[in-house]
């Protein structure tokens, strides 16, 4: 999106909102099927991720913009070095510098898909405000307003990694009482969202970001208003080398305790047996977060016996054939969950 088409919209608050206000009850999300998340654990995809996350990685030191976080209050501050003006010989852009959880993938689109995002992609894109690369937005991104966007008050739900949508468009299909934005860096993914929502007749209550929820997700959405976050099956990174790109870490776990409520859900499920470990190391270990689970329902096959932390199968995630695959290939489907303190 260009800066003229950017600035004829106006989804931005002045001020952050009190979306976290609105009552929290009721129902969780009904389920259907399909694939999900854009990140899947699939072993057969994992060679090639990484060597485009590297490339990614790598591309980062040729830059060499400034750049200074977006103020949040000091318990949530990044652990970041503020930019300043460089010269080739400075360091690059912190976005650019930091590892990457994810392999974007630039798959040219058919005509179909093309055709989707031309004509519906208005009723759906969030539009951004361009930042240092294709996956980022600017620093200096003033938070949404949900009012502006919806058009209404309710409860907002965040999946990252939506992949092609199925989740999200179920869910936002089941509940057209609440708000549901997905982050997602695939764009033929978001245009298959896209048409999955309009096979439906359309629904109003969703909203896409093409964006990296890593740098965007505490730029873009404001403090303390989102009932929960979804991160379904995010790329393991296989090797123990390159563990370092996973995306639930400390910091990460930070920028979701910023945007959710008191007492709001982080859900997050993986079929990666020490990813499961350390997501519920992160969130156990995490000054923001509790987890509602904890000593209960031990796997026999973790390291530390029976110490347990994982939450029964969300009834209400959509079963896709990244996860069917995971069962059918004999792993463990681990549900982490962390409650907002």
């Amino acid at each position: 999106m260009s800066s003229e088409e950017f600035q004829d919209f106006d989804v931005f608050e002045e001020h952050t909102t009190d979306c976290a206000n609105v009552n929290t009850g009721g129902e969780a999300e009904g389920v259907s099927t399909g694939d999900s998340g854009v990140a899947s654990s699939e072993a057969d995809n994992q060679e090639k991720n990484e060597a485009f996350a590297q490339a990614n990685n790598d591309a980062g030191n040729q830059l060499n913009n400034a750049a200074t976080d977006k103020a949040v209050p000091a318990d949530l501050q990044l652990d970041q070095e503020s930019g300043s003006a460089a010269s080739s010989s400075q360091a690059p852009h912190p976005y650019m510098a930091q590892n990457k959880s994810f392999a974007r993938r630039t798959r040219h689109m058919n005509e179909s898909l093309e055709h989707t995002l031309e004509e519906h992609g208005k009723q759906y894109m969030i539009p951004v405000q361009p930042g240092i690369a294709p996956t980022a937005v600017a620093e200096d991104s003033k938070p949404i307003s949900y009012r502006k966007i919806f058009q209404r008050k309710a409860l907002v739900r965040v999946e990252i990694g939506s992949g092609v949508g199925t989740q999200i468009v179920a869910a936002a299909h089941s509940h057209p009482d609440r708000d549901y934005i997905a982050f997602e860096v695939y764009r033929p993914g978001l245009a298959k969202t896209i048409r999955k929502a309009e096979a439906l007749g359309g629904l109003p209550n969703l909203k896409l970001i093409e964006a990296d929820a890593q740098q965007a997700l505490r730029l873009l959405l404001p403090e303390a208003s989102v009932d929960e976050v979804w991160t379904f099956f995010p790329d393991p990174w296989r090797k123990t080398r390159h563990h370092k790109r996973r995306l639930i870490q400390e910091d990460f776990a930070r920028d979701v305790a910023y945007v959710l409520r008191p007492g709001g859900l982080w859900r997050i499920a993986t079929d990666w047996d020490d990813y499961a470990w350390s997501i519920r190391d992160v969130i156990e270990s995490s000054a923001y977060f509790e987890n509602p689970y904890t000593g209960v329902n031990p796997d026999p096959r973790d390291p530390e016996g029976d110490r347990g932390g994982f939450a029964p199968r969300w009834d209400n995630r959509v079963m896709t054939k990244f996860e069917h695959r995971g069962i059918e290939a004999g792993r463990t489907i681990h549900d982490i969950v962390g409650q907002r303190l």
